[in-house]
């Protein structure tokens, strides 16, 4: 009499499980295909017939193309690969490093809603820099909402490109057969600018305090130490380039926001390039200051391209306080803002 309860049972049992399976199975089955949309630079292996959206995207006065290939059900992964184009290489403006962080500050700006809705926001931890085929890239890992995964960006001559994969939960061979199965093509030499077509001023205007002038409410950046970019949209890790810490040296604190901590803060300069251009808006410096008080680093990660070098400058320049732990000088990493407005 017990044997028909207990088959029933086990039956349940065993659809349950089924059950919990059949999703992951799915992501990771045969359904996937190599694909090489027409008109982009990349190959990647993802699941048949992504959803695609092409578009545009304002930023810091510029209009970006946007297209996005997306793959995504209710319950399981999302798969997708974005592609970014508008900010036009050019060595005699600004580095390739400032182009790629425009174009992931642009992203982090633009992606959210088209996974979680219009008001999604998304938060960026840097794992590390990424090359590919001698592209310069980054890793991120990134949360939106419930989902949570990674990104890897990169920035060829042409175009930009962010790979990511976000899950309601980890699922690291996923993870790595989607990233790992990307391609871009070998990156080529710029070719050289002539000083005739550079269209660089030789002299530099200088801006008014109430035309850049730094904030005291947000910031980020790359550095020794996390810390938040856009009141905590995009956390920051360790500058990979940094130097090693020595051993039994102090590790630097977090200061947070440092720009109404610094005894003496100069207003950058407003290039009369970027003047031309019309550019404005926040660019955020990462800082790292030694146990004098002194700027050790400082690296720009967003903002408009045109105004990242002399935000930098300014940020260099800055001075603080010496700072001590339990009465031990320390190293403290933060982060500056400026701000700019159009003349």
């Amino acid at each position: 009499m017990l044997r028909r309860p207990y088959s029933i049972l086990l039956a349940s049992a065993c659809l349950v499980m089924l059950a919990a399976f059949v999703p992951s199975a799915l992501a990771q089955g045969d359904d996937w295909q190599t694909f090489s949309p027409e008109g982009e630079e990349f190959s990647v292996s993802m699941p048949k017939d992504p959803k695609f959206e092409d578009g545009q995207s304002n930023y810091h006065r510029m209009t970006l193309n946007t297209r996005l290939y997306l793959s995504q059900s209710d319950k399981g992964p999302v798969l997708a690969v974005a592609s970014m184009s508008g900010i036009k290489a050019n060595s005699a403006m600004y580095t390739e490093y400032q182009r790629l962080n425009s174009y992931v500050d642009a992203f982090k700006d633009w992606f959210p809603a088209k996974v979680r809705g219009k008001d999604a926001l998304a938060k960026l931890t840097l794992v590390g820099e990424k090359v590919l085929n001698g592209n310069n890239g980054r890793e991120y890992t990134v949360v939106i909402g419930d989902l949570s995964g990674t990104a890897q960006m990169y920035a060829t001559r042409r175009r930009f490109y962010a790979v990511v994969i976000l899950n309601t939960r980890k699922d690291e061979k996923l993870t790595e057969r989607f990233l790992s199965s990307l391609t871009l093509p070998e990156k080529t030499t710029a070719p050289t600018v002539a000083a005739a077509t550079a269209e660089k001023p030789a002299s530099i205007e200088s801006v008014s305090a109430a035309t850049a002038k730094p904030s005291k409410n947000e910031g980020g950046d790359d550095a020794q130490k996390p810390g938040t970019v856009g009141a905590g949209t995009a956390e920051v890790k360790p500058d990979p380039n940094a130097p090693d810490k020595k051993a039994g040296e102090p590790a630097p604190i977090n200061g947070g926001i440092l720009n109404n901590k610094a005894l003496y803060l100069p207003t950058p300069e407003y290039p009369a390039i970027a003047a031309q251009a019309k550019a404005s808006g926040a660019v955020n410096v990462q800082i790292l200051i030694d146990e004098m008080g002194n700027i050790i680093s400082a690296h720009a990660i967003n903002g408009h391209p045109l105004l990242q070098a002399t935000s930098v400058a300014a940020a260099r320049q800055a001075r603080f306080s010496p700072t001590s732990l339990s009465g031990v000088p320390v190293k403290v990493s933060g982060i500056l803002q400026f701000n700019f407005t159009a003349p």
